[in-house]
């Protein structure tokens, strides 16, 4: 998340929300690593022109969730140990919620294995 980065916002879900997700996945692909520093709000706020408030909303789900933490008088910064524990809690959502959908998608449609597995870009 940088200057200049223009962002399509959904409709479906709040701006901060979609902002924690965006700097979740920063963080779990390691483009913010363990201990380095997240924008502060206002530079956030400008780069995206959202409201100061917005920012601070994800910020603090962040901070909730163990993420990213506050070093009074510097910044945030990503939480020790994060990026691993973070990468099973998403594959823990993907396998609950949205795998069963995906696969109820795929029976509607009569998909087979192999269709599947020859879609996708791997046709080696």
């Amino acid at each position: 998340m940088t200057r200049g980065v223009s962002f399509d916002w959904r409709d479906d879900l709040p701006i901060w929300k979609q902002i924690k997700d965006r700097l979740q996945g920063a963080i779990m692909d390691e483009t913010y690593k363990e201990g380095d520093a997240i924008p502060s709000v206002r530079q956030l706020a400008l780069d995206l022109k959202v409201n100061p408030l917005t920012i601070s909303r994800a910020f603090q789900e962040l901070v909730d969730e163990g993420l990213i933490e506050k070093r009074r008088g510097l910044g945030m910064f990503v939480a020790p140990n994060v990026a691993q524990s973070l990468l099973a809690r998403e594959r823990e959502n993907f396998i609950k919620n949205e795998w069963p959908e995906i696969l109820k998608r795929i029976d509607a449609l009569g998909l087979s294995k192999k269709e599947l597995l020859n879609t996708g870009g791997n046709n080696d």
